[in-house]
C-alpha cells in the first residue's frame, strides 16, 4: 500500500532534521526517512557546535525557529566564546556538547513534533512524473507517494571509508551508506563529483597524562545559543591543549604511502580549512609540532575526541604516531581515525530555494550541496524545508539576502561561486558582518520567522519583551545626552563598574532588569551606529548594482582591463547579473568596476543602434 506524505526528507542528520521540523510546523504532513531511527541527530565527528562564523550560523538557525540552539543548550558542555580580544563581529559563540545528549535531545524534538514522522528505511530510487518529483522508493518495497523531497544525505552517499589502504563501503563508522540512491542522482544527469572529508581517532580518557597539558575551561558567563535559554542544565566541563612532536612529524612522512589520499586511493578533495594531520605534514614541512585539542565526549563519556590529528593512516601507524604527542605516551586509542569520501552534486544546479533548476520538488541540503560541518548542513536544512513548504503552499520561496544573515551568505556562496572542495563559513565571508552579529539574530531574523508562520509563541513573547526592553533602554540612553564616545567607555568597562555608571547617568534603565545579552547588545550598536547608518545606505544603492544584468550574448573577452584568472571564471560560469559575477572565484572588486563600465558602455551602445 503507498503512503503519502507532503514532504518527504531523507537523512536524519543535523540538515534532514531542521528541514522535517521546519515542514511540519508550517503545518504539512512530513516523512523523515532515515536509516536508523537511533542515529538521528548523531554527530559524526566533533561532538561541539558552533565557532567562527558557525557560531552565528546556529544562531540565525534558531532566531528562526530552528532546533539546533536549544539542542544545543541542552547538551552543552562547555561554552566559549571565541575571539573576545577582537570587535563583536566576529566574536563567535561555540560549545562542546555531551554527544550521547545531543542526538538524544534531537529525538526528542522530531518526535514529539506534530506532523512529522520518523520512517525506517534506505531511500534507493526516485519516481517523477514530467520532471516532477512524485514519490520515493525504499529498499524493501514500500512506495511512498509526495510533493516535494529534500535530499540531506550527509556522507553517506555513495560513502567510501578509508583506513589506511583498505576501504569499507559505508557513510560513517559502522554505518552503511546509500549507494543506490547515488545511482538514481546519476540517472538525472546531474554535476555530480567527490568529497572527502575525515575524522581523527577517539582515545581513552583515563589513559593520558592531563598534568603535562593546558587545561581550557569554559566561560565564566557562557553564552547560550538560543534566545529562548534561560540556564544551561549540563555541568561545564574543561578540554585539554597538548601537542604533536617533531617524532610524530617523522612517522607520519615515513609513512605517507600509505595514506590513502597520498596512494592514490582517494578521488575527492578534501577541506582546506581543516586538513589531515598527513596534510599538515606535507604542507607546513617546516613545523616540529601541531595543536591538539583533547575534548570530552560527554560528561561521563570514556571517550576523547582528539581535535587536530585526523588521519586515515593504517591503526598500526596510528597507535605510533598518538603515543609521540606530548603526554599521550600511554594513549589507547578506542575507535582509529579514518577518512570518507563521498558524492555531491555541484551546487550550481540549484536555485537559491535549493530546488534543482531542472527537476522541480527535488532540493538539497548539507554535505550534498558541497559544504563541510554540521551548521552549514543545518542552516540549508531549515532553508530547504522552508522553500519546500512553501512551494506547495502556493507561496513565493523564502531567500535570504547576503545584508540578511550568514545563511544568506551561505547559500548565495554555494549556487553562484559553485566551490570545488567542502564549504565552509566564516566570518570573512559575510561583507555585512558588522550587521550579521551573533547577538542580533534574533533582531534581523525572527520577525520574518513570525510573518511566515514557523516560530512559537514562546518566542514572539520573549523576542516582544526584548525588542521593548532595549527600545526604552535607548531612549533612556538618548535622554542622558552622553555623548557616544563616553557612552561606548562606560560600557566597555564591565569590570571597572561600567554599566553601573551608565545606570547612574540613566536612571531609568535600572526598572527594564537588562540581562548580560542585552547589555552586550547595547554596546554594539553604539559602537557600531555610524557604520550601521552607512552601510545601510550602501546596501540600498548596492541593491541596484547587485540586480545589474549582464546579457547572454556580452562579452567577458572585450573587457579592457580584466584579469585572465577574471576572465575565465566569467566565460566558464556566464554569471546572470553583476552581482553574482562579483562572487565567483577569481573575481576581485577591481574586476567588478571594470565590468560594470563596460556593461555600461554595451548597453549605450544597444541603444544607439536601436535609433
Amino acid at each position: 500500500m503507498k503512503r503519502s506524505f507532503d514532504v518527504l526528507v531523507i537523512g536524519g542528520g543535523h540538515a534532514g532534521v531542521e528541514a522535517a521540523g521546519v515542514v511540519a510546523r508550517m503545518g504539512l504532513h512530513c516523512g523523515l526517512v532515515t536509516l536508523e531511527a537511533q542515529a538521528i541527530g548523531r554527530m559524526s565527528c566533533n561532538p561541539a557546535i558552533g565557532g567562527i562564523g558557525k557560531g552565528q550560523l546556529a544562531r540565525e538557525i534558531d532566531a528562526l525557529g530552528g532546533w539546533m540552539g536549544r539542542i544545543t543548550d541542552q547538551a552543552g558542555i562547555q561554552f566559549r566564546l571565541l575571539n573576545t580580544s577582537k570587535g563583536r563581529a566576529v566574536q563567535s559563540p561555540r560549545a562542546q556538547c555531551d554527544r550521547q545528549l545531543y542526538e538524544q535531545a534531537a529525538q526528542q524534538f522530531v518526535h514529539s513534533q506534530d506532523g512529522l514522522e520518523v520512517i525506517e528505511g534506505e531511500a534507493v530510487d526516485l519516481q517523477w512524473q514530467n520532471r516532477r518529483i512524485c514519490g520515493v522508493q525504499l529498499a524493501d518495497g514500500r512506495h511512498l507517494a509526495t510533493q516535494a523531497v529534500i535530499l540531506t544525505t550527509g556522507t553517506f552517499l555513495e560513502g567510501l571509508l578509508h583506513t589506511g589502504l583498505e576501504q569499507t563501503a559505508g557513510g560513517r563508522f559502522g554505518e552503511a551508506g546509500a549507494a543506490s540512491l547515488g545511482q538514481a542522482l546519476r540517472r538525472l544527469q546531474l554535476p555530480l563529483a567527490r568529497l572527502k572529508t575525515g575524522t581523527p581517532p577517539r582515545l581513552a580518557a583515563d589513559s593520558v597524562n592531563y598534568a603535562v597539558m593546558k587545561e581550557q575551561a569554559g566561560d565564566e558567563h557562557p553564552v547560550a545559543f538560543s534566545f529562548l535559554t534561560r540556564s544551561l542544565p549540563q555541568p561545564q566541563i574543561s578540554c585539554w591543549q597538548t601537542s604533536t612532536t617533531a617524532e610524530t612529524q617523522a612517522i607520519v612522512r615515513d609513512n605517507l604511502h600509505l595514506a590513502p589520499m597520498y596512494a592514490g586511493r582517494i578521488e575527492g578533495k578534501g577541506p582546506r580549512y581543516c586538513p589531515s594531520l598527513e596534510d599538515k605534514v606535507v604542507r607546513f614541512a617546516d613545523r616540529d609540532a601541531h595543536t591538539i585539542f583533547l575534548e570530552p565526549e560527554g560528561v561521563d563519556s570514556p571517550l576523547l575526541y582528539a581535535n587536530g590529528i585526523s588521519t586515515s593512516l593504517p591503526l598500526e601507524i596510528q597507535q605510533q604516531f598518538v603515543r609521540t604527542c606530548v603526554g599521550m605516551e600511554q594513549a589507547r586509542i578506542v575507535q582509529p581515525g579514518y577518512a570518507v569520501e563521498y558524492t555531491h552534486v555541484a551546487p550550481r544546479a540549484l536555485h537559491r530555494s535549493l530546488e534543482l533548476r531542472e527537476w522541480q520538488g527535488l532540493y538539497l541540503a548539507g554535505q550534498i550541496c558541497g559544504t563541510s560541518g554540521y551548521e552549514e548542513a543545518a542552516a540549508q536544512g531549515l532553508m530547504a524545508g522552508w522553500n519546500a513548504a512553501l512551494k506547495i503552499l502556493g507561496r513565493d520561496p523564502f531567500i535570504l539576502g547576503r545584508h540578511q544573515a550568514y545563511i544568506g551568505v551561505l547559500i548565495d556562496d554555494l549556487v553562484v561561486s559553485d566551490p570545488s572542495e567542502p564549504y565552509r563559513m566564516f566570518t570573512s565571508r559575510a561583507e555585512h558582518r558588522l550587521l550579521l552579529r551573533h547577538d542580533n539574530a534574533d533582531f534581523r531574523l525572527t520577525p520574518l520567522a513570525k510573518e511566515h508562520g514557523v516560530d512559537e509563541v514562546s518566542r514572539q513573547n520573549q523576542f516582544a519583551q526584548r525588542q521593548t526592553r532595549l527600545r526604552r533602554a535607548r531612549q533612556a540612553l538618548a535622554a542622558s545626552n552622553v555623548g557616544s564616545p563616553a557612552l561606548l567607555d562606560l560600557l566597555r568597562q564591565p569590570k571597572l563598574g561600567g554599566w553601573k555608571k551608565v545606570l547612574a547617568l540613566a536612571p531609568q534603565l535600572q526598572e527594564l532588569q537588562l540581562s548580560r545579552h542585552d547589555w552586550e547588545t547595547l554596546e554594539a550598536d553604539v559602537q557600531y551606529e555610524g557604520y550601521t547608518k552607512r552601510q545601510a545606505a550602501w546596501i540600498a544603492r548596492g541593491a541596484e548594482r547587485e540586480q545589474t544584468a549582464i546579457p547572454g550574448d556580452f562579452s567577458f573577452a572585450e573587457v579592457s582591463g580584466l584579469r585572465t584568472e577574471a576572465r575565465q571564471s566569467l566565460e566558464e560560469k556566464r554569471p546572470a547579473t553583476l552581482g553574482s559575477a562579483g562572487r565567483l572565484a577569481g573575481v576581485t572588486p577591481a574586476d567588478v568596476a571594470l565590468l560594470e563600465i563596460a556593461l555600461v558602455r554595451h548597453q549605450r551602445g544597444g541603444l544607439e543602434g536601436a535609433r
